[in-house]
């Protein structure tokens, strides 16, 4: 397969903070920063077995160009995943979680539902401009095996 191929490929990938660490994720944060990009924007908050926040579920929607994505946050553990993207969405979304989202000088490890399946473990994203998420998230795509 190709790099074109493998760019357009869609997968889920879910971000978090480094292990050890915290964003202070709030499900009023991210519905702000999500309403501040498009104030009809989808939300809702599915709550858990165990209450309001424990267990609970956010779901959103969020555009980029022309293309909604979907995606869903959780407190704990802590993070957030978008659903069924390409390469290049997961470089627009990682890139808004750093602008809105992740406080300063805080990092971001991410993995995809291939790579959870593969048992790779989380990996840092790079703090580079766009082409160079878009190359890293390649490369991790790459090393699920089994995409040829």
């Amino acid at each position: 397969m190709d790099t074109s191929e493998l760019a357009e490929l869609r997968t889920m990938y879910i971000f978090g903070p480094a292990e050890g660490s915290t964003w202070g994720l709030t499900y009023e944060l991210i519905e702000a920063r999500l309403r501040e990009r498009d104030p009809d924007e989808f939300i809702r908050v599915d709550e858990g077995d165990e209450g309001p926040v424990r267990g609970s579920v956010m779901h959103f929607g969020i555009t980029f160009g022309e293309e909604g994505l979907e995606g869903m946050a959780r407190l704990s553990p802590e993070g957030i995943a978008l659903e069924d993207c390409t390469v290049q969405a997961a470089a627009e979304f990682v890139r808004w979680l750093w602008d809105s989202v992740v406080p300063d000088g805080t990092s971001i490890t991410f993995n995809t539902e291939w790579g959870l399946e593969a048992d790779l473990p989380d990996a840092p994203v790079p703090d580079t401009p766009r082409p160079r998420l878009v190359a890293a998230f390649l490369a991790h795509l790459e090393a699920t095996g089994g995409l040829d």
